[in-house]
């Protein structure tokens, strides 16, 4: 192989060991090892949040403070993460056009 697709240089560990890659992600959002963090103001409004919270299986700090505004945003993050957008394949030339005027695809909208 050329040197532009190689370069020789594998990653080792500290003891000298070769390593297959570097994993650096870090903790997902919501589990034990990184829990939310959240304020509410009332003990009402977080039995609300802790239901919320069990349904979904996560896990959080909760803190009541009602001088304080209320920063449930981490939780809305994880609980609405964006969807996949799936788009219409576009017709292939030969076939009928998508616009329904009975043409081809080429005649109509493809040229």
């Amino acid at each position: 192989m050329s040197k532009f697709f190689y370069d020789n240089n594998i990653d080792k560990n500290s003891k000298g060991e070769r390593i297959a890659g570097k994993n650096k992600r870090s903790a997902k959002l919501g589990t034990a090892e990184h829990p939310l963090t959240l304020v509410v103001s009332s003990e009402k409004r977080k039995a609300e949040v802790i239901r919320i919270v069990e349904e979904n299986k996560l896990f959080a700090d909760i803190e009541v403070n009602s001088e304080a505004a209320e920063n449930i945003v981490e939780l809305e993050g994880v609980l609405n993460k964006p969807k996949t957008m799936v788009f219409e394949k576009t017709p292939k030339r030969n076939e009928p056009c998508s616009c329904g005027s009975g043409k081809k695809y080429k005649k109509c909208c493809g040229a």
